[in-house]
């Protein structure tokens, strides 16, 4: 039996490891920390087949450097004199074209939609103890025109894509969320979109895999790899070597990293995000929400209510800026004037990195140039909405079997 490496113990590490057991494989899952402590468990846990254009688009750029200005921002970019972010910021600038968010469309569309599928099949199947799976949409808020004008461009080209899109006014949007009031002038409703609890979900994966026979290798820094030529043989740890027959590197904002080891560049950068929850919020939203001007999420969980924001390129540094968790807060009485939300203490504010390339597409597939080396990295604040329909697609890889869909766009190497 081939025995599979995972280094990075996130939902996309998870949902591989559930695909590759599934598929009879002897698995055993690296992770620097607890399985319970990475970016995918402090996700907003929206799945989210609506967002089919990338983070690289026209104007993007602009946004970006206004926000700057703003501490309270957002959006911001640690400055710092480093040759890998330089790059980044110049591979972002080159994508931020309307012909590349008309060729990411039809990819990001096709692996939201596998992985909502997917999703469906996990919370029917009896194998994993509920994780909260809920199909109840997502709303859009605004409240200027200006985003108005925005959000009716995107709901136009997500309806030519076929992803249901309606506007609404913001009595629309309040007939649909009634218990709680909603101060917007409207709102992109996504019907088709759901959200879940990723802790709950985290959870459950461990729970399953374990009984499955995975190894959980935790708190333990891989410090490099065994090899042979273009063959890795190993894993080395802080605490002793594993031999592996097959490599998947899915370690989210330290893939980069893990990947030097290896003698290899890839362009990726830490978005860090921040959350807090809310708990036993009565009264609850019904319908998870994007807050347009703010940048911010609401997430029902059960009895509590996730809030969640930011997004802040700051390497690997997961320390927590007040300042960003004050903007998430300070927009959340903007749009739900009654909803009690007050600045959390520091030790309530959960932080992560979502590992972003400078693209908006992830990297997903067998690396050139060695012969058992799959990367499942760079999904941006879509890592959660993604984690099955990229486990699917490594499994296959690893298979050698044709997958699911075109991999063209997700090239690894792609920047190389």
């Amino acid at each position: 039996m081939k025995h599979i490496g995972i280094v990075g113990g996130g939902i996309i590490g998870l949902c591989s490891a559930y695909y590759l057991r599934k598929a009879g494989y002897q698995v055993t899952v690296f992770d620097r920390n607890t399985l319970t402590d990475g970016c995918s468990f402090g996700n907003a846990g929206m799945i989210v087949p609506s967002h089919i254009i990338p983070l690289a688009q026209p104007g993007m750029i602009a946004r970006g450097m206004r926000m700057l200005l703003r501490s309270t921002s957002p959006f911001y970019i640690k400055p710092r004199l480093n040759a890998d972010l330089l790059r980044w910021g110049w591979l972002f600038y080159k994508h931020s074209t309307p012909e590349h968010v008309e060729r990411s469309i039809p990819a990001l569309r096709d692996i939201s939609l596998l992985s909502k599928k997917l999703y469906q099949d996990l919370a029917q199947s009896g194998e994993l103890t509920p994780f909260g799976w809920e199909e109840v949409g997502l709303f859009m808020l605004y409240k200027t025109a200006g985003a108005e004008h925005e959000m009716a461009e995107e709901a136009e080209v997500a309806n030519k894509a076929g992803i249901e899109a309606r506007q609404l006014s913001g009595a629309q949007v309040q007939d649909l969320e009634p218990d709680v009031r909603v101060d917007v002038r409207g709102a992109v409703y996504f019907p088709g979109d759901a959200h879940l609890v990723p802790g709950q979900l985290v959870r459950s994966l461990v729970e399953y895999l374990k009984n499955q026979g995975v190894s959980l290798v935790e708190k333990q820094e891989v410090t490099g790899f065994g090899r042979t030529g273009s063959r890795i043989n190993s894993v080395r740890t802080t605490t002793g070597e594993y031999a592996v027959d097959e490599l998947v590197i899915a370690a989210g904002a330290w893939s980069p990293q893990l990947m030097r080891l290896l003698g290899e560049s890839l362009s990726l950068q830490g978005g860090k995000g921040y959350s807090f929850m809310l708990r036993n919020q009565q009264p609850n939203l019904r319908i998870p929400a994007i807050m347009l001007e703010a940048r911010a999420t609401a997430t029902p969980m059960g009895p509590d209510l996730r809030f969640a924001g930011t997004l802040e390129v700051a390497g690997t540094d997961l320390t927590v800026n007040m300042n960003r968790v004050r903007g998430i807060v300070n927009s959340i009485q903007n749009y739900y004037p009654d909803v009690p939300a007050q600045l959390p203490d520091i030790s309530k504010v959960w932080s992560g990195l979502r590992p972003c390339s400078p693209d908006g597409l992830p990297y997903i597939g067998p690396y050139p140039g060695f012969e058992n080396l799959t990367l499942a990295t760079g999904h941006g604040m879509m890592g959660v909405s993604l984690g099955p329909a990229s486990g699917k697609l490594v499994a296959e890889c690893i298979e050698k079997r044709t997958p699911t869909m075109d991999l063209a766009p997700f090239h690894p190497a792609r920047f190389r």
